[in-house]
């Protein structure tokens, strides 16, 4: 099973009435979530550990999860709210503002964490749930249990705009890269990390602190991947994007049902990957990828849309 853990919200996504107001309609979302949905609808074993409330949204969240073939039974509950996030889109491109204060999501502590099964084999983390506490604390002791047995994967996939202590969020963050196996980033994030800089060598650096390979998106042009050896491009499919909403969480669920597929979602496999492995796991998340972006909100492909 393919773990993903972070954060479940409900995205108020811009919409026009009837009578031609503008409003809000509520969709299940949050990165990680969509990250564990694409899992699922790519026939991936997914499975999804959150807080999760047992409010009418939480109800809504567990809903789409087991519609998808999620397995949320590793999941938090508790009675406190739902995180809302409320979307602006300006040609195509969201932003966020999010509503976390006490929630269910972000109010989970490193002793409501639950013994994972033999099962689970890779673990998923990234998003909002990272750069804010309890929870961001939460999922990094999770990682730091786990990762000397279990593949890793981070994808910081950063909100400026939800960081409150940009010092201490890029501090959990080295220390989460250095944990793990895979990393994703795209562009923008990778060099709000690193600096200015060519996307190979900035990469490179992040290799030399741990990652046994790293990928990182750059928009309608397409994805990178790099080992320690190899370095590859895959430009991406020329689709009409209606939003980029669950786009890169899209491609991280490729990365890893790719690497799934070929029998090779360990520490050993991911270490040696050569360049068809690499270049599948581009190929499935731009595939993937593309899909999402040509409709409206994070509603990720089933396998058979891919064939």
């Amino acid at each position: 099973m393919i773990l993903s853990c972070g954060e479940a919200l409900i995205d108020m996504l811009p919409r026009q009435s009837p009578a031609g107001e503008a409003c809000f309609a509520p969709h299940a979302g949050g990165s990680v979530f969509n990250t564990a949905i694409a899992l699922g609808r790519l026939g991936a074993r997914a499975g999804f550990l959150s807080g999760i409330s047992t409010d009418l949204f939480g109800a809504v969240l567990i809903e789409r999860l087991a519609a998808s073939g999620v397995d949320a039974g590793l999941s938090i509950r508790s009675d406190r709210p739902t995180t809302l996030a409320f979307v602006t889109l300006v040609d195509g491109h969201a932003s966020y503002a999010f509503y976390d204060e006490n929630t269910a999501g972000r109010m989970i502590a490193s002793e409501d964490l639950p013994a994972l099964p033999a099962e689970v084999t890779a673990l998923f983390f990234g998003g909002i749930s990272l750069p804010v506490d309890p929870c961001g604390g939460t999922y990094e002791a999770l990682m730091t249990r786990e990762a000397a047995t279990r593949v890793t994967m981070l994808d910081p996939n950063i909100r400026p705009g939800f960081i409150r202590d940009a010092a201490a969020y890029r501090a959990r963050l080295a220390r989460m890269i250095a944990r793990a196996d895979i990393v994703k980033l795209s562009d923008e994030d990778l060099r709000w990390l690193e600096g200015p800089g060519e996307i190979a060598a900035l990469a490179r650096g992040l290799l030399s602190r741990g990652p046994k390979l790293i990928f990182v998106t750059e928009g309608s042009t397409g994805a990178h991947g790099f080992s320690a050896e190899l370095s590859l491009f895959e430009p991406a499919h020329r689709v009409r994007v209606v939003d980029t909403v669950g786009a890169g969480d899209t491609f991280n669920a490729g990365v890893l049902a790719a690497l799934d597929r070929a029998g090779k979602l360990t520490k050993a496999g991911v270490a040696t990957a050569g360049a068809g492995l690499i270049s599948d796991c581009l190929k499935l998340g731009n595939a993937a990828a593309a899909i999402t972006v040509s409709r409206a909100g994070a509603n990720p492909p089933w396998a058979k849309e891919l064939k």
